[in-house]
């Protein structure tokens, strides 16, 4: 009787110290870049909520829950010319693959090969910044395991925001708006056709809207036709991954405000893109706002790109240098010295095709003689025949003048 008493006591025992090494801890993470920041008190309040639901699936986790090992089947490598992923050690690689390949399947969870939690946000990501298509999931939620003091295990779970069928339906007319999108662009053109035609694609066909449905993701750019930064800068990375050109999503400041753009690679050369300023504005002479593209956002160095944007370098970011692909001087809209005739005959040309024409100078010392030349002096009638008025915008912090000549 003694020796059975001792072993049922022992048994107790055992059973006590394995339901306390179970823990496990909810926390929530949204990994999109935004234009616009969750409230403190909300985010607390989600965090309470959090921690209640992990407390009752401790309870029955702890009544079911066994060690045992399974054969882990590394997942597949499919990532490895995306930017992002290439600035992950490859601890955090092997990560990032394990949760791309449970997004891409849909799966409810996984158990995770690291047990830092730091690792975990850093390669959640880079997958975020490498893969502007995945707009059936809206963060994750991790479960963390604990034996005593120490982490034993992390299990991600992807936030899905649609079922497979809705995801299956959604995708099936984003491919169709996307052809027909990509209709006038072929993939045997440049990269910076192609990165040109996306600028302007987006340009024309998406407004900023800060309370558009899906504004987070690709819907609300090809369905919608209304997002906000996050949108386009997923929807570039999209549809130039369409046509074979490396971009990535950057996020970070801008004007103060959280911001998302993109980092793109044409010819082999890295450049900065927002398209989300691409579409300015101007007033005509009847007072009303007409609209024109923009192209200073388009391929910008670091130094231009850092004159608004601040990026938050969640991801190594490069020095960019290049300027073979600025719009200006790829389009001879760039003036290094003093021709009234070629800088007369592009002003022409804008006049008759009722267009508007940027021309970007050396130095402000240069603008400022063209100003005057052209705009002061009116010798902009020598070259544009019957023109009477002429709306026009000067920006010295480019070192610029447009000549908005579109009517409509």
């Amino acid at each position: 009787m003694c020796s059975q008493k001792g072993r049922k006591i022992n048994s107790m025992k055992k059973m006590q110290r394995m339901l306390a090494m179970l823990a496990a801890i909810l926390f929530m993470w949204g990994g999109s870049a935004g234009c616009s920041q969750m409230k403190l008190q909300e985010y607390l309040q989600q965090d309470r909520q959090s921690k209640q639901v992990c407390e009752r699936q401790n309870q029955q986790e702890a009544q079911v829950l066994k060690p045992q090992k399974e054969a882990v089947v590394p997942p597949k490598r499919i990532s490895l010319e995306k930017y992002a992923y290439q600035q992950l050690n490859p601890a955090e690689q092997t990560v990032y693959d394990e949760m791309l390949s449970a997004i891409l399947s849909q799966e409810e969870r996984v158990q995770l090969s690291t047990t830092d939690t730091d690792v975990m946000q850093h390669a959640y990501k880079a997958v975020c910044s490498d893969y502007g298509g995945l707009f059936w999931v809206e963060g994750y939620v991790f479960t963390s395991y604990t034996k005593g003091e120490e982490l034993v295990s992390l299990e991600f779970s992807p936030k899905y925001t649609m079922t497979k069928k809705e995801r299956r339906q959604l995708q099936h007319q984003i491919d169709g708006i996307v052809e027909a999108w990509l209709a006038g662009i072929s993939i045997n053109d440049t990269d910076y056709e192609k990165a040109k035609y996306v600028y302007e694609l987006l340009a024309l066909n998406t407004e900023y809207v800060e309370n558009a449905i899906n504004s987070q993701n690709i819907v609300s750019v090809f369905i919608g036709q209304q997002t906000v930064c996050q949108g386009y800068a997923c929807a570039v990375q999209y549809l130039l991954g369409q046509l074979g050109v490396q971009s990535v999503i950057v996020s970070g400041t801008a004007r103060g405000e959280p911001h998302a753009w993109n980092l793109i690679c044409l010819e082999g050369e890295y450049y900065y893109m927002d398209a989300t300023w691409g579409n300015n504005e101007y007033r005509n002479k009847e007072g009303q706002e007409t609209s024109f593209t923009d192209y200073n956002y388009m391929a910008m160095t670091t130094v231009e790109m850092q004159m608004g944007h601040q990026p938050d370098f969640e991801i190594d970011l490069p020095e960019c240098t290049a300027v073979l692909n600025n719009y200006y001087i790829k389009e001879g809209n760039y003036i290094e010295e003093w021709d009234m005739d070629v800088i007369g005959a592009k002003l022409c040309e804008a006049w008759e095709n009722q267009q508007v024409v940027t021309l970007r100078f050396s130095d402000n010392s240069l603008k400022d003689q063209a100003f005057q030349y052209f705009i002061q002096e009116g010798h902009i009638a020598d070259y544009c025949s019957d023109i009477t008025q002429i709306n026009y915008i000067e920006d010295s912090l480019w070192k610029e003048i447009s000549f908005c000549f579109n009517q409509n």
